[in-house]
């Protein structure tokens, strides 16, 4: 039966990779491993990978270093659980996870790890997105893919939140010219599909609203590329305003004895009005 003392330790007591990578492999045993983790495969485990993506930034956005330090910790774990299956699959191991995304940052710094000379020209050389294009083709070419029609947006994953691959879209774009010069063609393109978005309101047509909707969206990503704004951090700001205005809203009623399900709109808009001036004036 295993126990912890089977696993490698450094000379401090602390668990090493190499016992989080025996954990990994004992835990996905068929037999002796866990039940749960012995049956997930890559589509089932990613959601969870994306979900410790954004809790380490949750860490980060809160300036919890201990947190951050666990958050950290589950991610690895994530990378730990791919590469475990990918090994099961004589796909890939661990190893080669690490041995590639070495050899890519070496690759893509030649002004830090070839030539130091180039370190102060290369950010606006645009030699890191030559390089880039360069392994593109060349993984086209290993994959028997020569000739395919490529574009600027390809790698662009479809998997990333909607506000950040707008972004993203939108910068490749911007780096052949097609982008508005400054922010004023950009408020009125915002006017326009608000606009747009009225009219498809009036006309009922659901999947219309929908549509008209989601380009608003994406011209306000576009504005939000323009004031050089995160716009995912500015929503999670607006939304933790959200949280804490409300929240007053509900602790003023709790000192009024009176339950929030009996307050009406004005009462609760007042007290949100309240919670906002006391935040203005820095209380």
């Amino acid at each position: 039966m295993a126990n912890e003392t089977e696993f490698e330790r450094d000379a401090d007591g602390r668990y090493t990779l190499d016992a989080l990578l025996a954990i990994m492999r004992r835990l996905r045993d068929p037999e002796t491993g866990c039940p749960w983790d012995a049956k997930q495969d890559f589509s089932s485990i990613a959601p969870y990978t994306i979900e410790e993506a954004y809790e380490v930034a949750d860490a980060i956005a809160r300036d919890d270093c201990a947190g951050l330090k666990d958050e950290l910790g589950d991610l690895l774990f994530q990378v730990v659980y791919h590469a475990q299956m990918a090994d099961e699959e004589d796909a890939f191991g661990f190893g080669d996870v690490v041995d590639a995304i070495a050899a890519k940052m070496v690759r893509r710094h030649p002004h830090v790890f070839e030539d130091p000379a180039l370190r102060d020209s290369f950010l606006g050389s645009g030699r890191w997105d030559e390089i880039k294009a360069q392994e593109k083709e060349e993984e086209k070419r290993a994959n028997g893919e020569q000739g395919a029609p490529s574009s600027l947006l390809d790698d662009v994953p479809l998997p990333l939140p909607a506000l950040i691959r707008a972004v993203k879209l939108q910068k490749r774009a911007a780096k052949v010219g097609f982008d508005w010069p400054d922010m004023a063609p950009v408020f009125d393109k915002a006017e326009e599909e608000f606009g747009e978005l009225k009219e498809a309101i009036q006309s009922g047509d659901q999947a219309h609203v929908e549509e008209e909707f989601g380009d608003l969206l994406f011209v306000m990503a576009n504005l939000s590329r323009h004031l050089k704004i995160d716009p995912e951090a500015a929503l999670r700001g607006a939304n933790e305003k959200f949280r804490r205005r409300f929240q007053a809203i509900e602790q003023a009623l709790k000192d009024d004895a009176k339950p929030i399900a009996d307050a009406t709109l004005e009462e609760m808009d007042a007290l949100w009005d309240a919670a906002k001036e006391q935040e203005k004036a820095g209380g």
